[in-house]
């Protein structure tokens, strides 16, 4: 067995619960503000947002709920998702963080599979919610803001403040997001209050979070992502944090100027925005000192492209949900250009050809196995799923093709599930998609496999063009000839007028395959 270990020492994780972790500066700066709404200015300072977090919880445990029960939190970016997600944790209860713009049955499979007690969403979702909820174990569904008739308004819940109702952080599940389902169906992801902590603890001086810093938070909360690196890692740090409800990219360049936004965590759509938008030209950027991408694969060509016209570091990382979600990010002052930066502390990874099963040294390729104590705790209700993912030694196979060199920087080369099998050879999406992006008359690009009698499968790219550009699947082919192998060559492309993607940035190939 080959180990990659971290190439920091290990850190001390403490025995507290997830609120605990994160309100630890309220004391200190109770009049800061801890979370704006960006379109609004509405704010909660770290004592206001800490007293309402306590009476939220007094208020769920008023009503029955409390360890074992599980409520459901449908929401965008606004300042109460941080009362609700840790009210709740602070009464032992779990949130299962539900997408908004799930269909209704996409959002009453996830309250099924929760076993979900109570809805809290806000009235622009209500007509899902309403549908959404029949057959489920839901029968009241709470409104943020004015609740319309037959709804329960979000002010009515609070109750008296309780301290934190006593759970094993190591056991107790306090967060069950869903799997992005690009292949079957969505799975609850079973993440602990000692997951969380974990993760904020091991990227603390990763991220190197300064007093005071101001973030915006684009990246939905009801992912990950969004979930932990931006709102529970700066709460725990006493920043400020300004949402926004869905990323709008002239809305967000007038926030980072107007509110002197000193970092922006991004998925690669954002970075190729900032790389090519003609908007980016019209706002002051110069507070930002750093543009963090993840979720999603972002090539060394953009990163250096949006990092060169904004005047900005640009680097990215890699995680995934059941990671809770972090595993790889560059440290400040060691970024290079297409890697996910090195392994985090307490964290080991394993390189496996799938294939064979073998380990793999330096240079090698193969299939990123990870262990560390941030690997959830199994997938809720699916026990062949979690032995599946998760070895009898607690490794976590990732799914994501990768290599290591020598610096302990990793690379991820593609998706295992993704590759293309052009007549034996493998052909990664990610590289002809991040060629196909340095074409100037190219703004967004997508690759799959598609059946082919004699090959296997070939690569067919959905191209979406620049405004006012003009290509011919015929001018693309020539593009690739000389840049990649015969065999990688794009000759099946598709324009499109948008590729779809998930909340979090992935691009949703399955769409593409059954468009």
């Amino acid at each position: 067995m080959i180990i990659h270990s971290s190439p920091f020492a290990d850190v001390e994780i403490p025995n507290v619960t997830i609120t605990e972790y994160i309100m630890r500066e309220a004391a200190r700066v109770p009049d800061r503000e801890a979370i704006i709404d960006g379109p609004t200015g509405r704010s909660y300072t770290y004592a206001k947002l800490n007293g309402m977090i306590h009476a939220f919880a007094g208020g769920l445990q008023a009503r029955g709920l409390g360890p074992g029960d599980t409520i459901a939190l449908m929401s965008p970016n606004i300042p109460e998702f941080a009362i609700v997600f840790h009210g709740a944790a602070v009464a032992g209860v779990a949130v299962s963080t539900i997408n908004p713009t799930y269909t209704a049955d996409e959002v009453r499979f996830q309250l099924i599979d929760s076993d979900c007690k109570l809805l809290i969403t806000i009235a622009m979702f209500l007509e899902t919610a309403q549908e959404a909820i029949s057959g489920t174990e839901v029968t009241e569904i709470v409104i943020i803001g004015d609740a319309p008739e037959g709804t329960t308004a979000f002010a009515s819940i609070f109750g008296a403040p309780i301290a934190q109702v006593a759970v094993d952080p190591t056991e107790q599940v306090v967060v069950l997001p869903y799997s992005s389902g690009t292949t079957g169906l969505p799975k609850g992801v079973m993440l602990t209050h000692r997951n969380l902590v974990a993760n904020l603890v091991q990227v603390e001086d990763a991220l190197s979070i300064a007093d005071g810093e101001i973030i915006l938070a684009v990246l939905p909360f009801f992912h990950i992502y969004g979930m932990q690196v931006l709102l529970n890692e700066f709460l725990s740090r006493g920043a400020t944090i300004v949402t926004v409800p869905r990323f709008d990219l002239e809305q967000c360049l007038s926030i980072i100027q107007d509110r002197q936004i000193t970092r922006l965590f991004a998925v690669p759509p954002i970075v190729l925005a900032l790389a090519k938008h003609p908007l980016v030209d019209k706002y002051d950027l110069s507070n930002l000192k750093q543009v963090f991408s993840a979720a999603a694969p972002l090539s060394a060509e953009l990163a250096q492209e949006a990092a060169t016209r904004i005047d900005c570091e640009v680097v990215q990382g890699f995680g995934m949900t059941e990671l809770s979600p972090v595993s790889h990010v560059t440290w400040p002052g060691q970024f290079k250009p297409g890697t996910v930066g090195v392994t985090i502390p307490n964290t080991r990874c394993r390189i496996v050809d799938p294939e064979t099963g073998e380990d793999q040294d330096v240079g090698g390729v193969g299939e990123l196995w990870v262990q560390g104590p941030q690997v959830m705790k199994g997938y809720l209700n699916n026990a062949e799923a979690t032995a599946s993912c998760i070895d009898a030694d607690g490794w976590l196979k990732t799914g994501d093709v990768a290599t290591i060199d020598n610096d302990g920087h990793v690379s991820i080369v593609d998706r295992l599930k993704e590759l293309i099998k052009y007549k034996g050879f493998q052909i990664a999406p990610a590289e002809l998609e991040a060629l196909l992006l340095t074409h100037p008359k190219i703004a967004d690009v997508a690759v799959i496999g598609v059946q082919n009698v004699e090959a296997g499968e070939i690569p067919r790219a959905f191209v979406v063009l620049r405004p006012d550009q003009e290509l011919t699947a015929e001018d693309i082919t020539a593009f690739m000839q000389d840049k990649v192998a015969t065999y990688k060559v794009v000759h099946d492309v598709v324009f499109v007028d948008s590729i779809p993607k998930s909340a979090s940035g992935k691009i949703l190939r399955r769409l593409l395959r059954d468009s």
